[in-house]
């Protein structure tokens, strides 16, 4: 299942470029489908969940050849509206297919999908809202089974801002007949990009990036190129790495202002953070300073996904912390982890609350990656620790990092990873 060993104690330092967005990637993939021709996407992440997003478009049947970090898509010959189940199982993101697979052949077939474990997520916002678009969806035998005569615009108010429902009403109104507007939209940047993909591809769609979304149904999409955006979660994983160590690094191709809540809370806990039009520069103190409280929420509020990564840094800071997690109940798996590793953590019985009183040092232990972000902290840990750490069944931390490893030892890391498990 791989694993990673470091060797702790040594401050990141210089430079490292961030590569694409997963987060906003997968949906852009998906779209491909749309336009019955061809798309070519760059600045493609080479993880994991991207091959997996690679390996369902050849299931429904289009061409997909890949060179380096672009990938091209041939949905001309795509004829097949069953998403693999052994691949939904692999990936939560892959949901999204089922609002691209729709709008093509106005029918899909899609198990419920995997990833990492982080407690209840239901699909019934994606659901209702393709439903709001005319789809007749049954839930037969664990299988999501959607067929529509016709996509029509509809108003669709979704309960909370959710990112995979705002993207799979996006996919499937772009071609309905009439007006679609997705009111209580998600704000993420990577909505932001998935609209300016649509957009090149002939799409009539504004609003993205605000709460109300607006879309006018077109005929037909034709085909487009695309640069997807950087990464802002792996972005943030880097400025914890120096954080955590002590070190200093500068961060180039990344979007400051995707990063802003986190560069913030970064300056409060003693780090200097200067911005620039494509660049971040973090330099930490001698001893991070905690914080009061920490609060995950939508964006443009402090993100669920970087939110082990700050546990680890407040593991090591000076003074108690207190997070909440908003988002997901089982955002939690880490905790006990970090624990094994020292960190004085106190897991409220809520399942949301934790306290964190800082210790001086971590100390290197092996420990268990059990989701993408969960891994990347533990990572985190391991690079401040006193002593060696192994991070073993580190298969999550490869759906979402590219090259961690090469990244960090190109800043004085002492990191390398093994296949074996």
């Amino acid at each position: 299942m791989g694993e990673y060993k470091i060797a702790g104690g040594y401050p990141l330092r210089g430079s490292v470029s961030v590569g694409g967005s997963k987060n906003a990637v997968l949906p852009i993939l998906a779209a491909t489908l749309l336009n019955k021709g061809t798309s070519v996407i760059h600045n493609c992440p080479m993880i994991r969940d991207t091959a997996i997003s690679i390996a369902i478009l050849k299931a429904v049947g289009c061409t997909v050849t890949q060179d380096g970090g672009t990938i091209t898509v041939n949905s001309k010959t795509a004829d097949n509206n069953l998403v693999p189940d052994e691949l939904v199982r692999e990936m939560r993101s892959s949901i999204v297919f089922l609002g691209s697979v729709l709008g093509l052949f106005k029918s899909a077939t899609i198990s419920y999908p995997g990833g990492c474990e982080l407690g209840a997520r239901p699909i019934d916002l994606h659901i209702k809202s393709l439903r709001s678009l005319g789809a007749d969806i049954k839930e037969e035998g664990g299988l999501i089974i959607c067929k529509a005569d016709k996509l029509t615009g509809a108003q669709i108010f979704l309960d909370m801002p959710s990112v995979g429902a705002t993207e799979n009403a996006m996919l499937a109104a772009v071609c309905a007949n009439g007006d679609t507007v997705i009111s209580n939209a998600a704000k993420e940047p990577e909505i932001v990009d998935l609209q300016q993909f649509l957009r090149g591809m002939g799409a009539m769609i504004t609003g993205a990036g605000t709460d109300e979304i607006v879309i006018r149904g077109v005929k037909s999409l034709h085909e487009a190129e695309h640069t997807v955006i950087p990464d802002r979660i792996v972005a943030g994983t880097f400025l914890a790495g120096a954080a955590i160590t002590g070190g200093k690094i500068v961060l180039e191709n990344v979007i400051p202002e995707h990063l802003s809540v986190v560069s913030h809370r970064l300056c409060e806990m003693g780090c200097a953070v200067n911005e620039y039009d494509d660049a971040i520069e973090l330099a930490a103190p001698g001893r991070l300073k905690s914080l009061g409280r920490l609060r995950t929420q939508p964006y443009p509020g402090f993100p669920t996904d970087m939110q082990p990564q700050f546990m680890s840094m407040l593991s090591v800071a000076d003074g108690e912390s207190l997070i909440e997690e908003t988002l997901f109940e089982s955002r939690s798996k880490h905790i006990n982890e970090l624990m094994r590793m020292g960190a004085n953590i106190t897991h409220l019985p809520d399942g949301r609350t934790s306290i964190i009183k800082g210790v001086k040092r971590l100390q290197g232990a092996t420990v268990v990656s059990m989701d993408l972000r969960g891994g990347a902290a533990l990572i985190l840990a391991g690079l401040a620790a006193a002593g060696k750490t192994r991070v073993i069944d580190s298969k999550h931390i490869r759906r979402g990092y590219e090259n961690i490893e090469g990244a960090l030892a190109s800043l004085g890391a002492k990191i390398s990873y093994s296949d074996q498990a």
